[in-house]
């Protein structure tokens, strides 16, 4: 603590610098396979425009690995704002791309890239990075060292008027990666999908190696479908495999023209899982698009179920009775993708999982219809597993024995008996409780609205705990009782798999979380180390978006916090929203939200932010300590001292 804390102290990170000093943030650290995939998607998204017919990749004896393509070519021109290259901003700075501007089309109207960061950061974490672009008659070259311009563009050559490309050779920065050697098992993964999702398109992989090198090609005549066959590894289906697309029309109210999905469907007696995509993009995370092609698909088959009549008394038919024993191949194309992270692992834009499951149930539906041997094969498959999921919950209703407890009054409380599919919502006010109750699933969501805040539980025995209406009302509900850590504990109670605390994004609502949080690990350690309990996070803004254009409808986007909206409102502006077109609202607490909103942004599992709470292994005793200092009641200085010593660390929230 005897180091300064000045002015100079603060210091400001500038060009590529951030992705040096934090390469986690931006790519995977494992091996370069990810950075030399950025480049991979670039041309890749020349191709999904309709611009480039071969995307050549090959990796050379010295390390360094190189991608063609024969698109457009990035524009060597002076970039009319800033003065140098458009080749030299792509590579060189963050944020500066050809996939901001959508308006009428772009350069790109669909694309994997988003955030103008990708081949940056494959050039910021390299020794070396050469580019080489055909385009107007010309061939042009450039070279770059750690991000900085070591060779600055000059025309090396002449080329035929009509020929164009982009060839891109990196060479990754061994510092950076815990393993200098890419994943050819990943490569070859990404390359063969590219493939199956761009007709017509030659996709190619070169490994050059000491005795000479391997080469491999790939083209799928019947696109999806061929794929899907390939991963089943010769596993025979229950029915044969079935493939189809669906675009998005001219004048569509909610979406934008092209925006759709491609997808490839067999079902299986054992085994499930897929690969999924948005633009080209690989989403081994899935997201929501995965979530709407499964929305799509059940109510297509619980159609098809009902229209036959199918069903067995007693048996309700689930969304993943369907789903469990589905392999699948999914192509989403979505105007405006929003993911999770720069890694694109997981997609994260709500109007997908719509988008998805309008475009499939039609065609899903009338493919079933038009073969109903193979559908009522499918319907008998997802109803053995109904009936195997119910035979499975009153198992364990068996085990709760009779001298179960009057649950509280003011509980809703969910039809299923799946315990690890039920959810316990804490409602912070009954307001909220009422919009919950109406956002809520019923078949597997239960709502417990609290009144006022739970009582500081740090202290107080276990055995006086009931004396509290509102801990006995939670008690009660999970069917738990009280424990400490090391106690035998009977969890044969236990009436929900999830239990999450969902109050107002503000300091009241902060401190009804830690109160919870409390009670929880003082008193239930076992739910938190067996991962049972949840915090919901909604949101505090919401963006109305004006349409515009024939490509743009009304949006509505929801922030976390302030950051959030602000990288929204970055993002709107470079897009060529007008500023000021869109308006913003707060949301002071959950009471304000309509049951639609709540259950968009903080209830339905495929569009929510839920975090489970846990404690590290490692932070046990920091975390005990913690508590102690925070919530004992003889802690008041030992509190203030922290307080003094930690509260400039506090936002203003105005």
């Amino acid at each position: 603590m005897t180091q300064n804390y000045d002015e100079s102290s603060v210091r400001v990170l500038k060009g590529l610098e951030p992705v040096k000093e934090r390469p986690g943030m931006y790519t995977r650290t494992t091996d370069p396979t990810h950075i030399c995939q950025e480049v991979i998607d670039n041309a890749a998204d020349e191709a999904l425009g309709g611009f480039a017919r071969k995307i050549a990749v090959t990796v050379h004896l010295d390390g360094s690995l190189s991608v063609e393509d024969d698109g457009r070519g990035i524009p060597v021109g002076l970039h009319p704002q800033e003065g140098v290259p458009v080749v030299e901003l792509v590579f060189t700075r963050l944020h500066a791309g050809g996939k901001f501007n959508k308006k009428d089309g772009g350069a790109y109207a669909f694309s994997g890239g988003l955030h103008g960061v990708g081949v940056s950061v494959t050039n910021a974490l390299s020794t070396r990075l050469e580019v080489e672009v055909k385009r107007d008659g010309g061939v042009w070259r450039m070279a770059f060292s750690g991000g900085d311009v070591v060779e600055p563009l000059a025309q090396v050559g002449e080329c035929g008027a009509r020929t164009a490309g982009t060839r891109v050779r990196v060479w990754p920065d061994s510092r950076y990666f815990e393993s200098p050697r890419y994943s050819m098992a990943e490569l070859e993964r990404l390359l063969r999908a590219k493939a199956v999702l761009l007709p017509g398109v030659s996709v190619s992989l070169v490994h050059e190696k000491p005795g000479g090198e391997e080469v491999k090609v790939w083209q799928y005549p019947d696109g999806l479908k061929s794929y899907l066959a390939e991963l089943c590894n010769g596993d025979e289906p229950v029915a044969p495999l079935f493939a189809g697309e669906a675009y998005i029309g001219p004048d569509h109210e909610q979406f934008a023209p092209g925006e759709g999905a491609q997808w490839a469907l067999a079902w299986f007696e054992d085994g499930a899982g897929g690969e999924s995509y948005v633009n080209l993009i690989p989403t081994p995370v899935g997201g929501t698009h995965e979530a709407g092609l499964r929305a799509g698909v059940f109510e297509a088959v619980k159609s098809f179920v009902d229209h036959h009549n199918l069903l067995p008394r007693g048996v309700k038919l689930m969304a993943e009775d369907v789903w469990s024993k589905v392999r699948f191949v999914l192509s989403a194309r979505v105007l405006d993708p929003q993911f999770q992270g720069q890694t694109k692992d997981k997609l994260t834009s709500r109007d997908a999982l719509r988008l998805v499951s309008s475009v499939s149930r039609d065609p899903v539906e009338l493919w079933l219809n038009q073969h109903v041997d193979a559908a009522k094969k499918i319907a008998e498959l997802a109803i053995r597993q109904a009936q195997s999921r119910l035979k499975s919950a009153k198992k364990v209703e068996k085990k709760k024995g009779s001298g179960v407890a009057v649950l509280p009054g003011k509980l809703t409380d969910c039809e299923s008996e799946d315990i690890e599919r039920n959810e316990l919502f804490l409602v912070e006010g009954d307001s909220a409780g009422g919009s919950a109750k109406l956002a809520r699933d019923k078949e597997y969501q239960a709502i417990l609205p609290l009144r006022g805040k739970v009582l500081n539980s740090w202290e107080t025995d276990k055995d006086q705990l009931f004396s509290n209406a509102e801990i006995h009302d939670i008690a009660v509900a999970i069917g738990v009782d009280p424990h400490r850590a090391g106690d035998e504990v009977d969890l044969t109670g236990l009436r929900y798999g999830k239990i999450a605390i969902l109050s107002d994004a503000d300091v009241d609502g902060s401190h009804i979380q830690v109160l919870l949080l409390t009670l929880f690990y003082r008193h239930f350690p076992r739910l938190i180390e067996l991962g049972h309990i949840y915090i919901a996070q909604p949101p505090l803004f919401r963006v109305d978006v004006p349409g515009h254009g024939k490509n743009r409808p009304p949006r509505k986007l929801y922030a976390l916090d302030e950051a959030e909206m602000n990288a929204i409102l970055d993002r709107l502006a470079s897009e060529g929203v007008r500023p000021g077109s869109w308006s913003i609202s707060r949301f002071k607490g959950l009471g304000e939200m309509n049951p639609e909103q709540l259950k968009d942004t903080t209830m339905h599992p495929d569009t929510r932010r839920l975090s489970r709470v846990r404690v590290r292994a490692d932070a046990m005793e920091t975390t005990r300590v913690m508590f102690n200092m925070l919530m004992g009641k003889g802690e008041a200085a030992g509190r203030r001292s922290w307080m003094e010593a930690h509260g400039n660390e506090v936002e203003a929230d105005i």
